[in-house]
């Protein structure tokens, strides 16, 4: 079964076809950095990153474009209770952002546009919607006529204009022909940053960005623009109306991912429940709440509880467990090993991570009994195959980002090195049939938090979770 994918614009699964064979471009609407990020922001880019991957698993050549909204009302609003100019909250937030991202394993896009850096862009947008009679100049604004694209303005959210409110994104509308017109530019404003333009200074709208950045990197037509649901209108709703009224084909395939919520609330950054990402991890390792985040299908809504999220990092563990005891009878494994049928149907049925987190929990219970009853033949396939399904969704405990995350590698270097002089203690006081002092030394270990297992080959430990 080739990719199949949840198209929001037809609201069915469609059969992914790129537009350039091989290759595939994805626009996705990153962080709007008024402040730093919460969990249900990280869930956008930890689903995003595993289609990513799962495209070059694929064998696509995959250019991944997440934006940066640096500047927009919020953010001003933010800048002026601080007392400090909009740049620094900005920064400041971004900075945090891309932390969180690379604390849950998200490989860095392909390029990661700044609005404020796409002025001539805008511009340039906006003098073609003008040209075509879909956008006009009033009072310093500049604003996208609706009614001149009514036709086609609604279909995203699967509504229709006659049905809409007023865009609502300016002080007063006085100076539009129509309220339900947003606004592309936003005349200058004491206190404001501004940028020149052939219609007065002033600042972009919010709109009006990701579509000029959009097309800049990938083209007038592309493949894929995700982002969460709640972008569906009026955000995406408004960048298909002003690109294609101007021209462009725009994005092909639309993917938005289900909100996080506490209880009947979206989390957002309004409401007093937003969870912080530091606040997270001091619960659950990164590796594990990545695991909690992509485990629910990406189109679904996340109901967030502590307990919900220990019982992830649970299941996380069950396999890091399986995986840990066959690294140490088997030190290499194919990383060409193909990937189980069942797996890939899963990946390829809209991206179905949970059903392909079943085969590897069934194939972790393979593992084990494989280990138990000494099979390395077997317990090497199956490790193959869990190592490169992991791999696929960014979970493998193996690789380099999950071996150095959770705290200072030395410093657990350190400690194995100890707990192996430990357990050497101990293997010298059971050869000498001084039990007392091997049980001492167990017991002393399962103080400090090592749990050790005798095993066939030898006495194996762990960190108590």
């Amino acid at each position: 079964m080739s990719l199949r994918l949840y198209d929001t614009s037809t609201r069915a699964v469609r059969e992914f076809v790129p537009i350039q064979p091989g290759r595939v471009s994805i626009y996705l609407c990153g962080a709007t950095v008024q402040a730093p990020p919460h969990v249900g922001h990280i869930r956008s880019g930890v689903n995003f990153d595993v289609l990513r991957r799962w495209l070059a698993h694929s064998g696509y050549d995959v250019t991944f474009c997440r934006n940066v909204t640096d500047l927009d009302d919020k953010i001003i609003r933010v800048a002026a209770q601080e007392g400090v100019p909009w740049f620094v909250v900005a920064e400041r937030n971004q900075r945090a952002f891309t932390w969180a991202y690379d604390q849950l394993g998200c490989l860095p896009p392909t390029v990661e546009p700044r609005a404020m850096g796409h002025i001539p862009e805008m511009i340039e947008l906006m003098q073609r919607l003008i040209d075509k009679g879909h956008a006009y100049a009033a009072g310093g604004d500049v604003y996208f006529d609706v009614m001149s694209y009514a036709e086609r303005y609604g279909k995203l959210s699967n509504q229709r204009p006659e049905n809409m409110r007023a865009a609502g994104d300016t002080d007063s509308d006085s100076a539009k022909h129509d309220p339900r017109d947003f606004a592309l530019w936003k005349g200058a404003k004491p206190g404001e940053p501004t940028w020149p333009t052939p219609w007065g200074p002033g600042r972009p709208g919010w709109h009006l960005e990701c579509s000029a950045m959009a097309t800049k990197y990938l083209g007038e037509t592309f493949d894929i623009h995700g982002g969460g649901v709640d972008l569906i209108f009026p955000h995406h709703e408004n960048e298909i109306a002003q690109s294609q009224a101007a021209g462009d084909g725009f994005a092909r395939y639309w993917l938005h991912n289900g909100m996080l919520k506490i209880g009947a609330e979206k989390m957002s950054k309004s409401l007093g429940n937003s969870l912080l990402i530091p606040a997270i991890l001091t619960k659950v390792r990164p590796v594990e709440l990545r695991y909690y985040l992509v485990s629910a299908h990406y189109r679904s809504v996340i109901d967030y509880s502590d307990e919900s999220l220990t019982e992830a990092a649970t299941g996380y563990q069950r396999i890091e467990g399986f995986v840990t005891r066959a690294a140490e009878v088997i030190h290499d494994v194919d990383a060409a090993a193909p990937l189980p049928q069942a797996f890939v149907d899963a990946m390829n049925d809209d991206l179905g991570v949970p059903q392909a987190l079943a085969v590897i929990h069934e194939v972790v219970r393979e593992g084990n009994v494989a280990l138990a009853a000494g099979n390395k033949e077997q317990v090497a396939r199956l490790l193959a195959e869990i190592q490169n399904m992991l791999d696929v969704l960014g979970l493998d405990p193996r690789s380099a980002r999950w071996r150095e995350s959770g705290g200072d590698h030395r410093v657990r270097e350190t400690v194995a090195a100890l707990v192996r002089v430990a357990l050497d203690q101990r293997q010298a006081a059971r050869a000498r049939k001084d039990y007392a002092a091997a049980d001492a030394i167990r017991d002393d270990l399962a103080a400090a938090g090592v749990i050790v297992e005798d095993t066939s080959s030898g006495p194996r430990w762990e960190l108590a979770h």
